[in-house]
């Protein structure tokens, strides 16, 4: 059974009372559900670089692309103490090869996006929180969100998708890096990053084929950049019918009519909405087992993370 994966998280949504008011953010889904696959590294800037909690309000001011973290009634600039203790801990971080991040929305420091920044020109929603920019400027390839969006179903099966892939990512590197684990590696995911994105799978196809056990550092660098921007893109219901469907080809020479007939309907109801994800899913693992069809039996895209997520279960 995999290691639980390393996950960075605001503090306070684990239930720390380290809110500038001394409450907290519970989240009950991070803490119950996925926790259960998870191990948080808890980290509240803002307590952490000696504010103290309870501590004054504070906001963001100035330029959205690079805004100041100023108390509220009292105007005092904490940016610079901010970065300065932010910088260290990036590298306390960077020795916990973490798999993803999830930030406490609308916070000042710790927001990835659509937090206030108030200017000049007045009030705008498109700052992120001093923290939040500095862990994602230092660790760009690391998949982010925040608490709020993973109330989406979608954001939240394309978030925890992303971790899972991190995760095995950082398993198969730490094996070393050799042609034969990357041909590996991308055959297992293949249908997965079909799903999110078509021309990614046709080029990471195409580079895994033409690699060379000369650069491999060269190999794996080119790869993951690409594999971390496919796997951001939405898998539609459109994307995933493509992948289904391709799948189908699979048992073309052993379906009998009326097992043809089934999955065909099964994909149609899904594409119409009728049906959520999990239902093809298991019919084709089904068929997987039943046929037993090697080359499906290694596809993520048919268990991309553990059942008691339920993330394939929403319409």
């Amino acid at each position: 059974m995999m290691e639980p994966i390393k996950l960075g998280v605001s503090a306070c949504l684990l239930g720390e009372k380290v809110r500038w008011d001394g409450g907290h953010r519970l989240d009950p889904f991070l803490t119950g559900t996925l926790g259960q696959f998870v191990e948080y590294v808890p980290v509240c800037p803002e307590a952490e670089c000696g504010l103290g909690v309870p501590r004054e309000a504070m906001r963001l001011v100035g330029d959205p692309e690079n805004p100041r973290l100023v108390t509220v009634k009292t105007g005092v600039d904490h940016t610079d103490r901010m970065k300065d203790w932010g910088t260290r801990r990036l590298e306390k971080l960077a020795r916990e090869e973490l798999c993803g991040c999830i930030f406490k929305s609308r916070s000042p420091s710790c927001a990835i996006g659509r937090v206030k920044v108030y200017g000049e020109r007045g009030l705008t929603l498109t700052g992120t929180g001093v923290w939040a920019r500095m862990v994602v400027e230092r660790f760009p390839l690391l998949p982010v969100e925040d608490e709020g969006r993973l109330t989406d179903p979608e954001v939240r099966e394309n978030f925890i998708e992303r971790i899972f892939v991190f995760r095995r990512w950082r398993d198969l590197t730490a094996r070393g890096k050799t042609l034969g684990g990357l041909v590996r590696f991308h055959d297992a995911h293949k249908l997965l990053i079909m799903a999110h994105s078509p021309r990614a799978y046709r080029e990471l196809g195409a580079l895994v084929a033409s690699g060379s056990v000369c650069y491999p550092e060269e190999l794996f660098a080119e790869y993951i950049v690409s594999l971390v921007a496919a796997m951001k893109l939405r898998a539609t219901v459109k994307k995933h019918r493509n992948v289904l469907l391709h799948i189908a080809g699979y048992f073309k020479r052993r379906f009998t009519p009326d097992e043809k007939r089934e999955f065909v309907e099964i994909i149609d109801r899904y594409a119409l909405g009728r049906l959520p994800l999990i239902v093809p899913v298991t019919l084709v693992n089904h068929y997987t087992r039943k046929y037993g069809e090697s080359r499906l039996e290694n596809q993520y895209y048919l268990n991309p993370h553990p059942i008691e997520l339920t993330l394939l279960n929403h319409f």
